[in-house]
């Protein structure tokens, strides 16, 4: 089977983000060594990798009745449900099997807990995602404690932990939900609607019906109010962090750039929102753009760590785009999204 079937399989379009969890974590924390930063980004990576194979191999029988998704690897039968468990089973391994290296190394191993805590959390939401509304939390949890486990391979104990490092795990998490929640919820709500997924879009009343889409002022509303409070965190550290009576001209500079990027964020989930007529391929378009802006924000705001923090706000962006151009002949609009 071909390398690019399993890199579809992976949803690479987006890993890189997965990736760049537990680094961040780690930045937050002034880990600023090299190769731990990249054994990091590969447990994250195939941690990642885990938890979109192991999703659509329990969404497989609503996924395989959906046109629109007719190139992910288990529908389309280029890649078995056997293998594909396979494949999930080794990227649990390798992660952990880094992670127990790092671990050795470090002579810290309470941060394998806080791993296998992320771990289990991605596990359950993957069971019960369209069993139950609102379990998209449940995946916003394992992405904190995947942030978290990054800022615990620096620290002697969960009580080291600084309140930046904390703050960096919210914001990930709060951006997961939203992402989830919102986002994944909005694209795949004519198939789930008609196959009785039970998703928080779809409890909430997302509809799309003879082509014709229907979103409520409540779902919304927590659309523009969940961004709202990522915005709200990702400036805490400026006042409770640092002294703000102390910021330099670079720090405002941070302000700004972050108030500009959630002026575009919240326009181009307007433009999400308030659609006629639900056209797949346009939301695919507007969520990619969303998604290569969104995780720039808690690279900008690290820059007051170290000004090379902001490099790291490119590589979601750009992994996207090349997984999206190798995989797909696109520049934005994954067809396995």
């Amino acid at each position: 089977m071909s390398v690019k079937e399993y890199l579809k399989l992976s949803r690479s379009f987006n890993a890189v983000l997965t990736g760049v969890s537990p680094v961040m974590g780690a930045i937050a924390m002034q880990q600023y060594d090299i190769l731990t930063l990249i054994l990091l980004f590969i447990i994250g990576f195939f941690g990642h990798t885990y938890g979109f194979v192991l999703n659509d191999i329990i969404d497989y029988k609503i996924d395989k009745k959906s046109k629109e998704i007719s190139d992910r690897p288990l529908v389309s039968g280029t890649i078995s449900i056997r293998n594909a468990w396979i494949y999930a089973i080794a990227s649990m391994a390798i992660s952990f099997i880094i992670a127990i290296y790092l671990a050795i190394t470090t002579n810290l191993f309470y941060p394998i807990i806080v791993l296998a805590l992320s771990a289990i959390f991605v596990t359950i939401y993957d069971l019960i995602s369209k069993k139950l509304p609102g379990m998209d939390i449940i995946l916003a949890i394992g992405v904190f404690f995947l942030v978290l486990y990054g800022s615990s391979t620096v620290a002697n104990n969960i009580f080291e932990i600084t309140k930046l490092a904390w703050i960096v795990g919210i914001l990930g998490g709060i951006q997961v939900f939203f992402m989830n929640a919102i986002v994944a919820g909005f694209k795949d709500i004519e198939n789930d609607y008609k196959e009785g997924a039970r998703t928080l879009a779809v409890k909430m009343g997302v509809r799309v019906i003879n082509g014709k889409l229907t979103v409520p002022i409540a779902f919304k509303s927590l659309a523009y109010g969940v961004q709202i409070v990522d915005l709200i965190v990702v400036f805490l550290p400026f006042f409770i962090v640092w002294k703000v009576t102390e910021l330099s001209n670079l720090q405002y500079l941070q302000w700004a750039v972050i108030i500009i990027i959630g002026i575009i964020l919240v326009v181009i989930s307007s433009k999400i929102l308030n659609m006629k007529y639900f056209d797949r391929q346009k939301t695919r378009k507007y969520i990619g753009s969303h998604y290569m802006i969104n995780f720039t924000i808690v690279p900008i705001m690290l820059m007051k760590l170290n000004p090379w923090a902001v490099i790291i706000a490119f590589f979601p962006a750009l992994g996207f785009i090349l997984s999206n151009i190798i995989l797909h002949g696109t520049f934005t609009q994954p067809k396995t999204m």
